[in-house]
């Protein structure tokens, strides 16, 4: 019979210990369990929607990327065009200056060409009186032998 009163002892302590656990013990440890489990899942959630937030922080970042792209791409093209309007308008102003001062130029050349002609006229026509005098041996009047070219100079 000892046996039995042991073996009925320790049923009866091993069942104060489990009401004394299951009333002390438990609640507690369930609580801590379930405070860890929230604590998990909201952890979960916080890198769920950190993820999200990364995706889009990165599509925004792309999209920004793109547009930015695109407005330095349509600035040099803008300047290229400025600058070829530049370039045209430069080759522009150069030609006008050429033909300026090409017209300058001939307007130079026509005045030397008059100066040279009228230098020739004049030698030309003393060479001429000296030459008459000499072939007539007489004089004649140089002044009216000056204005009679300048009036055939004139005429041609």
């Amino acid at each position: 019979m000892n046996i039995n009163l042991t073996l009925i002892g320790q049923i009866i302590a091993f069942a104060v210990f489990v009401a004394f656990c299951m009333k002390f013990v438990w609640p507690p440890l369930i609580n801590a369990m379930q405070e860890r489990a929230k604590k998990i899942a909201d952890g979960l959630d916080a890198a769920n929607r950190a993820e999200r937030d990364l995706k889009l922080a990165q599509e925004k970042a792309g999209s920004q990327l793109r547009e930015a792209k695109e407005q330095a791409a349509q600035i040099i093209e803008q300047a290229n065009k400025r600058a070829s309007q530049i370039i045209d308008e430069a080759k522009e102003t150069a030609h006008k200056e050429g033909d300026r001062i090409k017209v300058a130029a001939q307007a130079e050349i026509d005045q030397e060409v008059n100066r040279a002609k009228e230098t020739l006229r004049s030698k030309v026509s003393a060479l001429a009186v000296a030459g008459a005098s000499k072939i007539l041996e007489t004089s004649i009047d140089v002044e009216k032998h000056n204005a009679l070219l300048d009036k055939l100079a004139e005429e041609l």
